[in-house]
């Protein structure tokens, strides 16, 4: 982990929803945890992570999902830890998750429209980070 504490925060706070959207449709596919693995290897905003302890946080985020009731609880916690200026960031993750298996499923669909409501990302700022996603998982078949 990073030496700063916040920063550390943050990025446990962005691996929970990458965990919580992969896991929205109860089946994490190998494709979404190794794009996790990606994310966190690669995203400046990782800068500082050991990619070693992704495994250590994904199962601490499972463990929250399973202790909270309410999703829209679980989500309100984990993006208060994310500060203003990284929302559309987080944002941008989160989609990357659910397209890493090249469809995006009912439960995740609906799990990104929390999140674009929790984030406080708007519709014009979604979209574009979505079709940036699209066209970024796009197959030649």
């Amino acid at each position: 982990m990073t030496s700063d504490p916040q920063a550390a925060k943050t990025q446990e706070a962005m691996i929970h929803l990458m965990v919580t959207v992969s896991a929205s449709d109860s089946d994490m596919t190998d494709r979404e945890l190794a794009k996790m693995g990606d994310v966190v290897r690669t995203m400046p905003v990782f800068s500082g992570f050991d990619p070693d302890s992704l495994l250590d946080v994904a199962k601490k985020s499972q463990q929250l999902m399973q202790q909270d009731g309410a999703l829209g609880d679980l989500l309100s916690s984990i993006v208060d830890l994310i500060p203003p200026r990284l929302r559309d960031t987080a944002y941008a993750i989160a989609v990357e998750i659910a397209a890493a298996d090249l469809s995006v499923r009912p439960e995740e669909q609906r799990i990104l429209q929390l999140l674009r409501g929790h984030l406080g990302v708007d519709t014009l700022t979604a979209a574009a980070i979505e079709r940036a996603a699209i066209i970024r998982h796009r197959t030649m078949v």
